[in-house]
């Protein structure tokens, strides 16, 4: 299934899409009259997408006690289709490949145009394994790649996997939401990296979203340094406050269209946060971030080796390719040339 242009284009541009609450009564019953009155508010607030069957929408609607996941599905895949302008509508899918196989099968047959691919549940599967999940989800439904905060249920997905995932062709969106701004950059650097510019950014990061909103994330591709940015947002925030919402996107990307004094700065902030990546070892759970800085500083010569008291302090396997990278693509952060003049003197008697 490949998706409509005009949805493709409405994802590209950025987009409002609240994550839908369920709606229930006194009773813990579904309450469809509140369900509408929810969505409609949404489209009317000017939602461009509506995320259904997702976290917000509580898991449990796929409890066969409840029965209620086909039945929200085509309840607000119906009222979508009564809106009289392009709304992206995006499904949950979740479980393992068979069930994310059949969920994917029921969102495709109530018109929706995305799957929002939950990986929680393959908690212990290699980066293989889980890109073999998700190629095969994308051959039913095209991919809204998801990283969910491991704290409220997902599980870590390094660099090595996004970079995979992003080889999948039918991936048309990923959102962002570990809440971690290490995880965050591994994300948009693993679609720089695969040369994928149709493949669009959303902020889930509920701690940092205006930020994501106006920061240019800035990476190497082929020699040549490539700008991305996220362009909108999938939240459960955004199912309150909606019409805010989107003005508030709208103020984001008029800032992020023009370079001034802020935009520069928040740029520095992710080069920032990169070359922190490599020197403290963030994708090692910061085993590596003492060795490290010595790391560094030997380089400038201000150091003779990397050397800790404990002898198992020491550079973590890959760390060192990691720190070639950033001190390549952000020599204005490093004092190479101050050092470099004054190092002798420093260290004469």
């Amino acid at each position: 299934m490949k998706l409509d242009q005009t949805i493709r284009s409405a994802i590209d541009q950025g987009l409002v899409i609240p994550a839908c609450p369920l709606a229930l009564d006194a009773d813990r019953r579904w309450n469809q009259r509140r369900q509408r009155a929810l969505l409609r508010y949404y489209l009317d607030a000017g939602a461009g997408g509506l995320a259904v069957g997702v976290h917000t929408t509580q898991f449990a609607i796929r409890d066969p006690r409840y029965g209620l996941l086909r039945p929200l599905l085509e309840f607000a895949a119906s009222e979508i289709k009564k809106c009289r302008r392009p709304v992206v509508a995006v499904a949950g899918v979740c479980g393992t490949t068979e069930q994310a196989l059949a969920e994917a099968g029921l969102a495709r047959e109530c018109g929706y145009h995305a799957g929002l691919l939950n990986l929680s549940a393959l908690v212990s599967a290699s980066d293989d394994e889980l890109t073999r999940h998700c190629q095969s989800v994308s051959e039913v439904l095209p991919l809204f790649g998801f990283y969910l905060n491991p704290d409220i249920g997902g599980r870590p997905l390094g660099l090595a996997f996004w970079r995979k995932f992003c080889q999948i062709e039918n991936v048309v969106a990923i959102k962002i939401a570990p809440f971690n701004r290490y995880q965050t950059l591994d994300v948009v650097r693993a679609v720089v990296e695969a040369g994928r510019d149709d493949i669009a950014l959303y902020t889930g990061n509920d701690d940092n979203i205006v930020a994501d909103l106006i920061s240019p994330f800035v990476f190497e591709h082929q020699g040549r340094r490539v700008e991305r940015r996220i362009v909108g947002g999938l939240l459960g925030q955004w199912a309150v406050g909606t019409r805010a919402a989107v003005a508030m996107l709208q103020e984001c990307h008029r800032a992020a269209g023009g370079e001034n004094v802020l935009t520069k700065l928040l740029r520095r902030n992710v080069e920032l946060t990169d070359i922190n990546a490599a020197l403290f070892d963030a994708a090692n759970d910061f085993a590596g971030c003492v060795p490290g800085i010595h790391e560094a500083l030997r380089r400038q010569g201000l150091l003779e080796g990397t050397w800790c008291l404990d002898p198992r302090q020491a550079l973590s396997p890959g760390q060192g390719e990691e720190i070639d990278r950033v001190l390549r693509l952000y020599p204005d952060f490093f004092d190479d040339a101050f050092v470099r003049e004054r190092c002798d003197e420093w260290l004469s008697d």
